[in-house]
């Protein structure tokens, strides 16, 4: 059974940063394509930053130059570097595992921008 634990959320000032983990279980790990998600209350959840298992990443144009995905296969484990954070940051970052027609969500974790 594959499982996805996000952790590192929190409240941040405007500015700051913050490091998003998400943990994996299963063998899927290593050839699943990671993607990181987010949902601000009232709106749509919308696509983050992306790695595939060969290690090439994307990321929306919102979050270029502030936000860094990355992976270490030998923990099982893909990140999110958030840097330069803003109130508009503030959401819910949910982690995903997609391979092939398998894909697995995780329970979220909480983002809050705020001075």
């Amino acid at each position: 059974q594959v499982r996805l634990v996000e952790s590192g959320g929190g409240l941040v000032q405007p500015g700051g940063s913050l490091r998003l983990s998400c943990a994996v279980s299963g063998s899927i790990f290593r050839l699943a394509a990671m993607t990181w998600y987010r949902q601000a209350p009232g709106k749509q959840r919308e696509l983050v930053a992306t790695i595939t298992s060969s290690g090439s990443t994307n990321d929306t144009d919102a979050v270029k130059g502030r936000f860094t995905i990355s992976r270490d296969n030998a923990k099982n484990t893909v990140y999110l570097q958030m840097t330069s954070l803003a109130p508009e940051d503030t959401a819910v970052y949910y982690c995903n595992a997609k391979f092939m027609t398998l894909m697995y969500w995780g329970q979220g974790t909480q983002v809050t921008v705020s001075s």
